[in-house]
């Protein structure tokens, strides 16, 4: 049981300050890769190496999801808020003055483990103090992460291109200062609740998970980057041995008194339906989105600066129709929307798989495309978002960090075999032509699955 707070809540003050760190996240996620090569020749070091500060952020930022929402729960949403942007802040001015790659590496899991705290703190935030509005506040989430998509390669591409690669980074301290010091006015403490015995943290399932995540991805990227003269074996064998770790990890959740993840969150009733949808409707056109780029430059020779920009035109679809989609969720309920969504999703990547038609330049026409995809999936997040959250709202932090770490599965997954594919192939525009049409038929034979999705009109 909660307690009803003692003054009110100022909705949209808070929900502004969440949704900054929110929006610092999201552009910092895209912002890093466009400095990639300044940060090679500014540390003196290999491509290799220095896109490795992009895989340890994902690495970290996968890892610390569930813990995130774990301690969340455990210890305070707000609590938990603050000390997530004070350690996302103090990384970020530690990458800015890293003068070694090997720090700028770990530094940047250590910025990611911040990271990870944002969404699920921010969403038990909403849920705890919004009331009947809550719903919509959680909505609205959908719309920050195309802003930061939208807006990260710009300044990315300001700061390398007049002052330095350090900026992308130091740009984050005065933001997460000034972060921590609204939220301490702003945010309310959390509703006072039933005191129980504290749970113990649960070593052995946060190990078995973090493991398997860890070899899992480590393993698929190394695929990646194989040689076809290169032994095969290393890499499956990691993956066997991640396979392993993740079922000793699902066995352990069943047996423990007090397990790190409940296991209906994960496979329990309505709950696996609605992580499997967010892992294949949307964490599989996040991947492929991050294709466009190497498709456009690869099959149509578009330079690399347009060919980012194409990303552009998916972030605008996502606001628009992720606010269009909030305006009338509580009348559409959440089926409706998935079916919309995914039609629209087909025809964006049967637009990539085909050639330009009509007279459309290969620009034009991979931009409609792109924007099909965004708009499709502007459709579909706020539905899916609060589709977890409304079957457990007491739970909302840790339901908050399974539907991040669905997406961030469905993604990694999607990119690491398509570019294991593409290392074997000479010709990489006709391969992800052929990926493009793939994931449309994929998307039609799992469009059954949004009928699976636990219904809900009105607020929750």
């Amino acid at each position: 049981m909660t307690s009803t707070a003692a003054t009110p809540v100022r909705r949209n003050t808070v929900f502004l300050i969440v949704g900054a760190a929110l929006l610092m996240m999201s552009i910092d996620s895209t912002i890093v890769a466009i400095a990639l090569d300044a940060i090679q020749q500014g540390l003196h070091t290999s491509i290799n190496l220095a896109g490795w500060t992009l895989t340890a952020y994902s690495f970290g930022f996968v890892l610390m999801l569930p813990i995130s929402g774990k301690l969340a729960e455990r210890f305070g949403r707000r609590q938990v808020f603050l000390a997530s942007v004070a350690v996302f802040t103090l990384a970020s001015l530690g990458c800015a003055m890293a003068n070694d790659i090997y720090a700028l590496i770990l530094l940047r899991a250590l910025q990611a483990a911040g990271g990870a705290g944002f969404t699920p703190t921010a969403t038990g935030i909403i849920v705890d103090h919004f009331g009947p509005a809550r719903d919509r506040y959680v909505s609205l989430f959908g719309s920050i992460f195309p802003i930061g998509a939208m807006i990260g390669p710009v300044f990315g591409g300001y700061f390398v291109g007049y002052w330095s690669w350090r900026d992308v980074f130091y740009v984050n301290v005065p933001i997460g200062l000034l972060i921590i010091a609204l939220a301490l006015r702003f945010v309310p403490r959390d509703p006072t609740r039933t005191r129980r015995r504290p749970k113990s943290m649960d070593v052995a399932g946060v190990a078995l998970l973090g493991g398997g995540l860890l070899a899992g991805m480590l393993a698929v990227s190394i695929l990646g980057e194989r040689q076809p003269s290169e032994a095969l074996w290393p890499p499956l064998a990691l993956l066997a041995f991640a396979a392993a770790l993740v079922v000793a990890f699902f066995r352990h959740i069943r047996r423990a008194r007090t397990p790190f993840i409940a296991p209906r969150l994960i496979y329990g009733p309505d709950f696996g339906v609605v992580n499997l949808v967010n892992m294949t409707y949307s964490g599989i056109v996040i991947g492929a989105l991050a294709l466009i780029p190497l498709y456009a430059t690869s099959r149509y020779g578009i330079d690399a600066l347009r060919s980012g920009t194409l990303l552009t035109a998916q972030g605008v679809a996502a606001l628009v129709f992720s606010l269009l989609a909030v305006a009338v969720l509580r009348r559409s309920g959440y089926r409706l929307p998935l079916y919309a969504g995914s039609a629209v999703t087909v025809a964006g990547f049967v637009l990539l798989a085909l050639p330009p038609a009509w007279g459309a330049s290969p620009y034009a026409w991979l931009a409609f495309a792109t924007f099909l995809l965004g708009a499709g999936a502007g459709v579909i997040n706020p539905a899916m978002r609060n589709a977890g959250l409304q079957l457990a709202p007491e739970s909302s932090s840790m339901l908050a960090a399974l539907r991040t770490l669905s997406l961030q599965i469905g993604t990694i997954g999607t990119v690491s075999i398509v570019t294991a594919i593409l290392s074997q192939q000479h010709d990489a525009g006709q391969t992800l032509a052929w990926t493009f049409a793939f994931l449309a038929v994929f998307r039609v034979l799992i469009m059954p699955l949004a009928r699976w999705v636990p219904e809900q009109r009105g607020a929750w």
